[in-house]
């Protein structure tokens, strides 16, 4: 099925609306769509065409928002890189796109025949995300036009939609979470409010000052607004936050300060939001994480695994069974998903997942290292802290800091261990060597 072009459809019908808000400017949704047309005519002349893979590796803000929409029309499938990544990862992402977008695309360049779709076809990949999960090496997730469209009417459904929409995104565009606020607000025909990372000071003074009416945010940033002083923010309906279990006390103070908290369940293979708390449901009950999104079916395998179905699942993603096998353990109690634990042993720190296995393949590589065992331990500031726990070889000279900056230049930040314990004793293993890392807890 082809429907017509979210971002054409917006500026047909909202052309002066701003369509996109950020520090260093904003856009219409005519100054928009104008943008995406001649980067879209760039993409054609530099060989992307539709079903081709483009690279976007710009930060989150008007260029970056300019060389997705010219993706979108032009047919071409976006491949958002984080940019906090190392050069070597960013560049296995990149590896065999037809095109990297380093500097951003030209907003003069005249719009040939063809260089836009009329359309968008709902079963076509819009968009590849690349996510760990649960393995050292990242992982593409492939998302159709239709997943994205799907999500978004869920999510309105859930947490209403207002005309006046200003969307406040200070989470990763390379992420579904952040991603997704860009689209969903095209397809609504609202403002999405983009900053290029979450700085404290700056988001509060758009939830004060700004008439911000949703944020997306994580169990950490939340909790740093809260201790920033955010007190019943005047135009927020919803604070949207999930990437990780979200505290009862981090809860009850933000009940107390006024600040409206829908929590969420969902995964990049979901399309972001599978479960969400609806508006006249907040602080119900703070063990969920919400309801499904309409027309999303949830159930409980016999082993605990949450399992998802539905058309914002990546078709890709789905088991022989038709639904996805999410690897996260819960429960459903008067139709609200309980995350209870995780399968695998990924952490969630900061609402950012890493995988053990990738943090002590790089700690094993240093010369003076044994053996390293990364674990997550509960934090109050990121809910789980990178912790390393390392056996030296005979007679080296580690110290914290030194191995702390060796992961570092290999590594993105949010990925080096919060702390590196220096162990005397062996790590304790299984017969078979596999790595207890239950007793390291």
């Amino acid at each position: 099925m082809v429907v017509e072009g979210w971002l054409e459809r917006a500026a047909a019908t909202h052309p002066a609306r701003t369509a996109i808000e950020t520090p260093q400017g904003n856009r219409s949704y005519t100054e928009l769509l104008a943008d995406a047309r001649a980067g879209a005519a760039e993409l054609a002349g530099r060989g992307a065409g539709p079903g081709d893979r483009v690279a976007i590796a710009l930060p989150p803000g008007l260029a970056f928002v300019q060389a997705l929409h010219a993706c979108l029309l032009s047919g071409a499938v976006a491949v958002p890189i984080d940019l906090r990544l190392s050069a070597p990862e960013r560049e296995r992402i990149a590896a065999g796109v037809s095109v990297l977008i380093e500097e951003p695309l030209d907003t003069m360049a005249s719009t040939p025949n063809g260089a836009s779709n009329s359309g968008h076809d709902l079963d076509a990949t819009a968009v590849v995300i690349y996510t760990s999960g649960t393995t050292s090496a990242p992982r593409p997730v492939e998302l159709s036009y239709g997943n994205f469209l799907w999500s978004a009417l869920g999510s309105a459904v859930a947490l209403g939609l207002d005309p006046q929409e200003r969307w406040l995104c200070a989470l990763p565009l390379s992420h579904v979470g952040g991603l997704s606020i860009l689209l969903r607000s095209a397809i609504y025909a609202t403002t999405a409010v983009v900053h290029e990372r979450f700085e404290t000071e700056s988001v509060l003074f758009a939830l004060r000052e700004q008439e911000i009416t949703l944020v997306s945010l994580v169990a950490t940033t939340l909790a740093r607004l809260l201790s920033a002083g955010l007190d019943h923010p005047p135009s927020l309906r919803c604070a949207l936050t999930g990437g990780g279990p979200v505290p009862p006390a981090l809860l009850q103070r933000a009940y107390d300060a006024g600040v409206p908290v829908s929590q969420t369940y969902g995964l990049t293979e979901s399309c972001s939001q599978a479960t969400t708390t609806p508006l006249a449901a907040i602080g119900e009950d703070r063990r969920a994480a919400g309801t499904p999104l309409f027309c999303t079916r949830l159930r409980i395998a016999a082993d605990g695994e949450i399992q998802i179905a539905g058309p914002t699942v990546a078709p890709a993603s789905r088991d022989a069974d038709g639904w996805l096998h999410t690897g996260d353990l819960g429960s459903i109690d008067a139709g609200r998903l309980c995350v209870t634990g995780r399968a695998s042993d990924t952490i969630v720190s900061g609402g950012e997942n890493v995988a053990p296995s990738e943090v002590e393949a790089v700690l094993e590589a240093h010369p003076g290292v044994l053996e390293a065992a990364v674990i997550g331990r509960p934090d109050p500031q990121w809910g789980e802290a990178i912790t390393a726990i390392v056996v030296a070889q005979p007679d080296s000279q580690l110290h914290e800091e030194l191995l702390r900056a060796y992961c570092a230049a290999s590594l993105a930040a949010y990925k080096v261990p919060k702390q590196i314990v220096l162990a005397e004793r062996p790590l304790p293993r299984t017969r078979s060597g596999k790595l207890l890392r239950r007793e390291l807890v």
